[in-house]
């Protein structure tokens, strides 16, 4: 599923996130890369154990918990913590496949890598090329999304970002290890979701509404992991 979730982060959240972000000392974006995707990265990184690091993954972690949008789609268990990255003057990160493991860095355990999430930080004005592009059975999708807005995509896909030829492309990202491991039927329950929350607010009082949240609950019951 490949998931356009709006507004994560206010106007003023992005605003100082990029004021942190424009003054930081950025290092090769290579340091996280797994071996082949280290071939086709070049972008810049903000160290992840950085003071600015830290304090504006919890800003991101913060609001990702409070938005109804991304708990519906991504049905978290494991969030790893958000990373920042920077492409300008031409950089960009060829095609490849995240890694299905993430080893936390000041936690014990790893993160599985169900689903992949892209934050927006610069406006599509802001630079030109830097689209996110993601393959699926469908073809290729180009996303360039509106500072504080988010895509979350599974991280089995083969992606993207091309090239930028003007400007800075600034973003977090992330990965997510989901309660429901299986793409489909994170779907299903997706759709499910809101289905019944449509339902409600347009027949408060219809009978169904019970019997269907019902189902959507026995479902995430046979489905979910939460170990």
């Amino acid at each position: 599923m490949l998931l356009h979730v709006p507004n994560v982060l206010t106007t003023e959240q992005v605003a100082e996130c990029r004021r942190q972000l424009d003054a930081a000392d950025w290092v090769d974006g290579r340091v996280t890369a797994g071996h082949q995707s280290a071939k086709a990265k070049d972008n810049a990184q903000l160290p992840e154990d950085s003071p600015v690091a830290r304090q504006l993954q919890h800003l991101v972690l913060t609001a990702l918990e409070r938005h109804p949008l991304f708990v519906a789609g991504a049905l978290p268990l494991k969030i790893f913590p958000p990373l920042f990255n920077r492409y300008a003057s031409g950089q960009s990160f060829g095609n490849h496949v995240d890694n299905a493991m993430r080893k936390l860095r000041n936690a014990p355990g790893w993160v599985r890598t169900d689903i992949s999430a892209t934050l927006f930080l610069a406006q599509p004005s802001e630079y030109d090329g830097g689209e996110l592009m993601i393959d699926d059975t469908f073809g290729s999708h180009a996303v360039k999304l509106p500072a504080g807005d988010l895509v979350l995509y599974p991280a089995t896909s083969l992606h993207r970002v091309q090239p930028v030829t003007r400007g800075a492309r600034v973003a977090s990202f992330f990965w997510i290890q989901s309660m429901v491991r299986d793409d489909g039927e994170r779907t299903l329950l997706f759709d499910l979701d809101l289905a019944i929350q449509r339902l409600g607010n347009d027949v408060p009082n219809h009978p169904a509404l019970v019997q269907l949240t019902g189902v959507y609950h026995n479902l995430l019951r046979r489905w979910a992991d939460a170990s």
